[in-house]
């Protein structure tokens, strides 16, 4: 059984016992969040499309640690111009296991 389900303005295709890592939620380690901006679920053959999202379907993960990604680094330079900008990135994630999904 797999859903595709948004979150953080991302879509991803989920399926239990997946590490995830999505945009930053508050809540602590340990603690059980649910999603339910559940966009479609599947098994097999058999396929539900929500319009836009399906009514009664959540998904319970587990958050298992809140982190940064690795930096991004931003360069932007005029030739010629006596310009030259640096610039750095590092986002915030919250990594989860998915337990359940139900429809």
């Amino acid at each position: 059984m797999y859903a595709v389900v948004k979150t953080g303005g991302k879509q991803y295709r989920i399926a239990v016992g997946q590490k995830l890592k999505i945009e930053q939620i508050p809540a602590d380690i340990g603690q059980e969040i649910s999603l339910d901006h559940v966009l479609s679920v599947g098994e097999g053959d058999q396929l539900q499309v929500g319009t836009p999202t399906l009514t009664g379907a959540v998904i319970k993960a587990t958050v298992l640690a809140q982190g940064r990604h690795d930096k991004v680094k931003i360069f932007k330079m005029r030739r010629r111009k006596h310009y030259q900008k640096h610039q750095g990135h590092r986002q915030n994630y919250t990594e989860i296991r998915i337990d359940a999904i139900s429809a």
